[in-house]
């Protein structure tokens, strides 16, 4: 049995712009303006660390108190903007016609999860979240517990990662990770294969020369 892992924001969906425009519209009445800086070095991490690493930086209030206010221009972006990934769909289906066994994990809060599956209109049977998880990437925990849940080996899984904490995840869990280049200069060096588009011919392709090898 085999099964397929996929990163959400950034590899589903084109969903980083939209957090990116609704960090800067919370933080914006704290006298912070969010840069392309602080967005880069906060990629596919979860919430409560990208909050702690903008509150070094700024006056403003805890996580817990502040996530009502981002969410309500995040989830706004979403309802209105919200894009899938083309190749990403196709990809999906294509791997659901082939009885592959698929899931999500993603860095993002369940809330945040669900409302932009929802919008895209993706089902997985298996969805893991960044606040579900006690460590999230780039440790291998989400990886690990989405496997589990499969029922599948942790080496018979695939990880589909567009940022750099997401690929390290997945290698840490001991997964073959392949990584889609959605962010031009993203450093994915440490996946084992890079490809511009994602298709369900690459996946599986890698995961049988990965059981080939291991």
């Amino acid at each position: 049995m085999i099964g397929v892992i996929f990163d959400c924001d950034g590899t589903l969906v084109d969903s980083e712009p939209l957090a990116g425009e609704a960090w800067r519209r919370a933080l914006k009445p704290y006298g912070y303006a969010v840069t392309d800086e602080d967005l880069e070095n906060t990629i596919g991490i979860p919430y409560a660390r990208t909050h702690a690493y903008l509150a070094e930086r700024a006056e403003i209030p805890a996580a817990a108190a502040l996530w009502p206010e981002l969410s309500r221009e995040l989830f706004a972006l979403i309802d209105a903007e919200l894009k899938p990934f083309d190749d990403a769909l196709e990809a999906v289906r294509e791997l659901r016609e082939r009885n592959v066994r698929l899931a999500v994990a993603s860095s993002s809060p369940r809330e945040r999860l669900d409302r932009t599956l929802a919008r895209a209109h993706l089902q997985f049977e298996i969805t893991i979240a960044g606040d579900e998880v006690e460590h999230g990437k780039p440790a291998p925990d989400m990886f690990l517990l989405a496997a589990e849940r499969l029922g599948v080996e942790p080496s018979h899984c695939v990880v589909i990662e567009d940022s750099p904490p997401g690929v390290a995840a997945g290698k840490a869990a001991g997964m073959p990770t392949l990584a889609v280049q959605r962010v031009p200069h993203a450093d994915l060096s440490a996946a084992d294969r890079i490809v511009e588009t994602v298709t369900a011919g690459d996946i599986l392709g890698m995961l049988r020369e990965w059981i080939r090898v291991v």
